[in-house]
């Protein structure tokens, strides 16, 4: 099987993603809505399905085996894959919201994240707001520089040097045992897109090309551990996570963002990147 057949879709099969980004946008939108401290990421869980299967569609998460949720919930030191229960937000939690929607066959995933206020502790809080604001930078910074790139591993090194800029003094530090991946038939396909330097280039930038751009980035060290559920990755020193992500399209007139409503605009604007919708 040649490349382009592997990673690379046809027109005709941009155009099918449209709809499943659209509904995984819609999704995390109602679960943002109801973030608030006392509410549970059971709830969450369920404001999320109830877009998505409302909307015709079905939640790729519950596809992958052994997983029965629609999100995935992940709060403070929990970076990526925490599992929605019981347990109630509380003031100044840093909280992580990933989700997926499969719609005729195609797939959307995106994640964000969101600090609650919390006045007793304005330190933790802008601590961690600035966590999120710079994993946010990087992530389209990273999709900026899809627009342009030659070879993915442009995005990663895009990635990298935004968090490197932007961090306080002692930086951050990225995942490297998670990262970005191909979408498309199925949620996670090839190649994989890293959020940092690498030395392979990567596949070529052309159009045809869709990728989930996911930056996971935490406080402290880097290094992870998967809790006793067997799904949640927290940090082993403790210290908070971040996680943003967007599926993005490569198309003949250019990057069109497919899980954000306005196809990327107001994220990359601050780049001088302006998308262009999949015709």
């Amino acid at each position: 099987m040649s490349l382009r057949r592997s990673i690379y879709k046809s027109p005709a099969q941009l155009r099918a993603m449209v709809e499943p980004g659209l509904i995984t946008a819609a999704a995390l939108d109602a679960v943002r809505d109801l973030i608030a401290p006392g509410v549970t990421t059971a709830e969450l869980d369920a404001a999320a399905s109830a877009v998505i299967t409302g909307r015709g569609a079905k939640s790729n998460f519950q596809m992958v085996r052994g997983y029965r949720h629609t999100i995935c919930a992940s709060v403070n030191e929990q970076v990526v894959h925490g599992i929605p229960g019981d347990r109630a937000l509380q003031p100044g939690d840093i909280l992580s919201i990933d989700a997926g929607a499969e719609y005729k066959g195609w797939n959307g995933d995106s994640a964000f994240t969101v600090v609650l206020p919390d006045p007793a502790r304005p330190g933790i809080v802008a601590e961690r707001e600035q966590l999120s604001r710079v994993t946010e930078g990087s992530l389209w910074a990273g999709i900026a520089a899809l627009a342009r790139a030659r070879h993915i591993g442009e995005v990663g090194a895009a990635i990298e040097d935004h968090i490197e800029a932007h961090a306080p003094d002692g930086g951050y530090g990225i995942l490297r045992e998670y990262v970005g991946h191909g979408i498309g038939r199925k949620m996670h396909e090839s190649p994989s897109v890293f959020n940092y330097r690498v030395s392979d280039p990567g596949p070529e930038v052309r159009p045809g090309l869709v990728l989930a751009i996911e930056p996971m980035v935490v406080i402290g060290d880097q290094a992870t551990f998967v809790e006793d559920d067997g799904w949640t990755v927290s940090t082993l020193d403790g210290t908070a996570g971040s996680h943003w992500e967007h599926s993005v399209a490569v198309h003949d007139d250019g990057i069109w963002v497919l899980t954000a409503p306005d196809g990327g605009a107001a994220g990359l604007a601050p780049f001088g990147v302006t998308p262009r919708e999949i015709a």
